[in-house]
């Protein structure tokens, strides 16, 4: 019963604003809007970018929806007009892409920034566990966002911050461990970064002798990538693993991470032997067998690896490279004595 209401109420919300946009449709593909556009284009641009936006925010306000899904319909009423309304009728139109929706950018930033720093507070208030970025902003954003979107936006945010605002060195406490240090990975991502460099400039110039438009937008796909594999460096120095609260939070950077209850550890052991990669036996790191382990985390039950782009992996066994081994082993098995 509960869940044909909910259907119900789903179809009403998502069903009278997709209405609309039909009938702004209809309108401009009929005989009477080819006869009188200057009279109707008006009107369709507005109801497509305000009235459609408006009439779904009255229809989710007493709901839990995020009130921020409203922004797609925005996007989506651009969408249409861009589509359905001829060139010469798109004035309006492009003064809303001028004007208003820069506003409307900067205010979900704002408010996804204000937000994120609520959400800190919060953890300091309490302090019932390590303030993480990352897994902040995604907690933060799944509230404020709708989940389609959460992972790609969490992503480029977090890139951006690890690789050029967050410069503080970080101290590790008693209780988190590093695995950049010794690993080499960290080198091998640099020295990616300066061959991209080196092979972007190369690229640019030979193909700017052919089109110069390809080969702007080749060079800037270079250096976009350049900075997502600098970000990617940068928040392995400051997404450290831990154990906290009897968990053990295991951590990659951004690229990988996975949540571990002390409880479900059947054993953990200090080995460097190859071991074969399947869908029980996984390593954290996304560069695979590119890069040696030192311990392996056995587990008595399946657990979820999450990569990038959330991408979920299921694994029981869990090889991965800490820098002190020997103490991270010591303090787990201690950690689990204690909760024993």
């Amino acid at each position: 019963m509960n869940k044909a209401l909910n259907l119900q109420k789903n179809l009403m919300i998502f069903g009278i604003p997709l209405f609309i946009i039909g009938i702004m449709v209809f309108i401009t593909k009929s005989n009477l809007f080819s006869t009188n556009p200057g009279l109707l284009f008006i009107g369709v641009t507005f109801d497509l970018l305000f009235t459609v936006p408006l009439v779904y925010f009255l229809l989710i306000r007493k709901t839990n929806i995020p009130k921020t899904t409203v922004v797609p319909f925005f996007i989506l009423g651009i969408i249409i007009c861009s589509l359905i309304l001829p060139a010469e009728n798109q004035y309006y139109l492009n003064l809303f892409k001028t004007w208003v929706l820069p506003i409307v950018e900067l205010s979900i930033l704002c408010f996804v920034i204000f937000n994120i720093r609520k959400a800190i507070k919060r953890y300091q208030l309490h302090k019932t566990e390590s303030i993480d970025f990352f897994t902040t902003l995604k907690t933060t954003c799944y509230e404020i966002l709708p989940k389609a979107v959460v992972i790609p936006v969490v992503t480029e945010i977090a890139v951006f911050f690890y690789g050029f605002v967050h410069w503080k060195k970080r101290k590790l406490k008693d209780n988190e461990f590093s695995y950049h240090k010794e690993s080499g990975t960290v080198t091998l991502l640099i020295a990616i970064i300066f061959i991209v460099a080196i092979e972007t400039i190369t690229f640019h110039i030979l193909l700017a002798k052919w089109n110069t438009t390809v080969a702007w937008i080749l060079t800037f796909l270079s250096i976009y990538s350049g900075v997502q594999i600098f970000g990617f460096v940068k928040s392995m120095f400051k997404r450290p693993i831990s154990i906290e609260n009897n968990k053990l939070f295991v951590r990659y950077g951004i690229m990988n991470e996975t949540t571990i209850d002390l409880s479900s550890i059947d054993s953990i052991e200090i080995s460097s032997k190859d071991i074969e990669l399947n869908t029980e036996t996984r390593k954290l790191s996304f560069l695979g067998e590119l890069e040696p382990h030192n311990v392996v985390i056995r587990l008595k039950e399946k657990n979820t690896l999450i990569g990038l782009f959330g991408i979920k992996r299921k694994y029981k066994n869990l090889a991965l490279h800490v820098d002190d081994k020997t103490e991270f082993k010591n303090r787990i098995n201690k950690a689990l004595q204690q909760s024993q």
